[in-house]
């Protein structure tokens, strides 16, 4: 399909399961980057009103200029039906980490870890965000992952931004996402800005902690399948060292992060 196309159909879905679900209100959090941007996009382009959220948490400014930015861009295009709200959430935040700092520091080599855990507590702290605003204006909360993140890497936090109702551009590629927004005529800057998720304070990109770039990603993936289906036909794809380089680190990502892909583990009890 090409990006109108999957815009036209996109919102065709976002209207369906609104009548459904017999919801008129959506909720997004909006970053500033490319995933947040079109699927806030698309859900004005229903008509229904929309909600955008910007909740900046000790926010390098770039980014939060573009936060800024892309709901300017929404309320310019789509009066009456985009709602912007924003709010710093660092003073929530910071006295969350004074409550339970002194019951993380276990190990000096843990520091690493700390960190880890102290990023996905932001993002489950937009999260309870996002669904507070959601429930009390009988709305959805609208995930902004795509296929590669979702259901490729992993690459989300778990009951973080993995926390939502509905996935609109779950099924597209990073690609296609960055084509839709052309599409859509997004602000320049959003498009060209280095994908990170924010939750850093030295603003690493998400190449920086995948090893790797989407366009890289989405090759590796595909050739996953193609060299899944092989094997089970006992052939073999011709694949660059590069490709199996890719592949193998793809496939070590994917496995550490499977427990947030795959269902909720539940001990079966024997039955009579």
């Amino acid at each position: 399909m090409i990006p109108k196309q999957q815009i036209t159909h996109i919102v065709k879905w976002l209207k369906a399961y609104a009548r459904s679900a017999k919801i008129s209100t959506f909720v997004v959090g909006i970053s500033g980057g490319i995933d947040s941007s079109v699927v806030s996009a698309l859900c004005a382009r229903t008509g229904l009103k929309t909600i955008v959220v910007q909740m900046p948490i000790r926010q390098n400014k770039n980014l939060d200029n573009l936060s800024s930015l892309q709901a300017s861009w929404l309320l310019e295009r789509y009066p009456g039906t985009v709602t912007h709200m924003s709010m710093d959430l660092t003073p929530v935040f910071s006295a969350f980490e004074k409550k339970v700092d002194p019951y993380c520091q276990i190990e000096d080599d843990t520091y690493d870890t700390y960190k880890l855990a102290s990023a996905n507590s932001r993002a489950r702290l937009r999260m309870m965000t996002l669904y507070q605003i959601a429930q009390c204006h009988h709305g959805l909360v609208v995930g902004t992952g795509n296929q590669v993140e979702d259901f490729g890497v992993g690459f989300f936090t778990k009951y973080g931004d993995g926390g939502v109702d509905i996935s609109p551009i779950g099924d597209c590629l990073k690609t296609e996402v960055w084509n839709m927004g052309r599409e859509l005529d997004l602000p320049q800057e959003i498009i060209d800005a280095p994908p990170t998720d924010g939750l850093w304070a030295d603003n690493r990109t998400d190449e920086d902690q995948l090893g790797m770039t989407y366009p890289d990603l989405e090759r590796a993936m595909a050739n996953d399948r193609l060299d899944r289906e092989c094997v089970y036909q006992t052939l073999e794809i011709p694949m660059s060292k590069e490709e199996k380089t890719q592949l193998k680190r793809y496939r070590t990502i994917r496995a550490k992060n499977l427990h947030k892909m795959n269902p909720i583990p539940v001990c079966q009890m024997p039955r009579p």
